[in-house]
This record gives structure tokens, sequence and C-alpha cells, in this order.
């Protein structure tokens, strides 16, 4: 039954996928700690080439509110503060013609609530991906089922199986959704 072995293969990649790409949409909203990885998203238009900051610059972080960004080309300086201007940052960049510092103010109230809201709204594009990946399993199941006279006991199992799945990374959504909203909440 090779059949069901990809099936459950695919299913099982498609949600780690969806798991991982929940962490990187939770490492891009920015707490109240400077984390390089908010400039991940950050794109510079370097000589017509839209450039991530990480390949073009070094990034500090020379304590818990500042990032410094030291461009590898000086002349690139401007380029990466107009990006960052640009973008949904929320910073102001200060450039002192050798290295852009950004410092991230502590939040506000208001503002930890807002970032809970837009990370529940991840954890939730989340888990309906899961459960779209466990239906279209399903449906695979129900063809090898019609197509290749797949018994009925092996598909009743299969369905657990992709059940059992979707419940370990659901699970796992909420565990990350949890830590994320206490990071935000912490002062």
């Amino acid at each position: 039954m090779a059949g069901i072995e990809d099936i459950m293969l695919s299913c099982e990649e498609r949600m780690t996928n969806t798991l991982s790409a929940l962490q990187n949409n939770f490492a891009s909203v920015r707490t109240g700690r400077a984390n390089a990885m908010v400039l991940d998203r950050i794109k510079v238009d370097y000589y017509g080439v839209p450039t991530p900051i990480n390949q073009m610059a070094g990034i500090k972080t020379p304590d818990a509110h500042m990032l410094v960004i030291e461009p590898w080309d000086k002349s690139a300086l401007g380029m990466i503060e107009h990006a960052i201007l640009e973008s949904d940052l929320g910073v102001t960049p200060n450039n002192d013609g050798a290295v852009i510092r950004l410092p991230f103010p502590s939040l506000t109230e208001e503002r930890r609530k807002e970032l809970a809201k837009q990370c529940k709204g991840y954890a939730e594009e989340a888990r309906v991906a899961v459960r779209s990946t466990r239906r279209d399993a399903n449906a695979n199941i129900e063809k090898a089922q019609k197509n290749d006279n797949l018994p009925e006991d092996e598909a009743k199992r299969a369905e657990a199986e992709i059940q059992k799945l979707t419940d370990k990374h659901i699970a796992q959504i909420d565990e990350s959704l949890k830590k994320k909203e206490a990071e935000l909440m912490e002062i």
C-alpha cells in the first residue's frame, strides 16, 4: 500500500511546512525587544535588485532595544534607510553616515494587543491550512478506495492517522501562539 504511505508523508510534510511558515510569521512580529528577524521581510532596491538587508549589511544587537545595521557598501545606507521607512516596521531609523541605528521603544499596551491580535490571525490561517491538508489527504484516500480497490478498514485506519496528525499540528500551533502572546505581553 505505497499509496497510503505517500498520502501520509505528503500530508505530514505539508502540515510541518505550515508550522514553519507560522514560526516565520511570528518571528516577523516585533516584540518590545530588538530582533534582527524583523528585518527579514524588508527588501532594499539595491541597484534594481530587491535584496534582503541581512545580505548587504551586518546586523548587531548592542542592547535589548537597539539594532545597528552596518552596510558593507556605505553607498547603500540611504537605500536601506528608505526601505525601512517605507516598511510597516514602525521604527524610525537614525542614519549617522556610517551605520543605521534602529531604536525599538517599549510597546504600549494598545500596540501589544494589536500585535497579539495579528498573531491570532496568523495562527488561525495556519489552522485552516492544516485542516485543508487533512481534507485533501482524506479526498486522496477516498480516491484510492474507489480506484485502487483500497479496503475500507485500511481507509478508515488512514483517516484516523490523518486526524491524529491534524490534532498534533493544531496543538503545536496553539502552543506557539500561547508562547508568542506571553512574549508580547511581557514588559
